[in-house]
């Protein structure tokens, strides 16, 4: 699946799933989009869908990325201060969707299944969406695209 070009501002952090380190980081990046109403901070918007995107990997899912959680936008004129902006080019995908209750962690879960897969990964960027059908956390689904050879 080849996804077409896109930009996304939003907040960011340099983490790694070394030691459950992002188990920590990632739930806090998600906290303080959410109680510093992030979203509404971010002009331009082109949809309300949250995207979360890994990037710039050290070398692959074992060291360190950097997350950006954010919303796509019609370009990358003005970023506000302590944003990040990115665009995300147009690479090959392979999609993956996360189904059911959030509680319950099905997103880490497709990714554990992503990552003890044989999928040819390239490692340069990698994103979830949380669009219309991730409103209702009990009954979610959430699309994961990994960049592939």
């Amino acid at each position: 699946m080849n996804i077409q070009k896109f930009s996304v501002i939003g907040i960011s952090i340099r983490t790694t799933n070394e030691n459950e380190q992002s188990a920590k980081d990632i739930p806090e990046l998600w906290n303080k989009f959410i109680s510093e109403g992030i979203q509404n901070k971010i002009s331009n918007k082109v949809s309300d869908d949250i995207v979360c995107i890994y990037t710039e990997y050290e070398k692959d899912h074992t060291k360190p990325y950097t997350t950006i959680l954010g919303c796509m936008v019609e370009n990358l004129d003005v970023i506000p201060e302590g944003f990040t902006g990115k665009t995300i080019e147009g690479f090959n995908y392979e999609k993956f969707t996360a189904k059911g209750n959030l509680a319950d962690g099905i997103v880490i879960n497709e990714w554990i299944k992503i990552w003890n897969s044989d999928l040819e990964r390239i490692f340069t960027l990698d994103f979830e969406i949380y669009g219309e059908k991730a409103q209702n956390p009990e009954s979610a689904e959430v699309d994961i695209f990994i960049a592939i050879k």
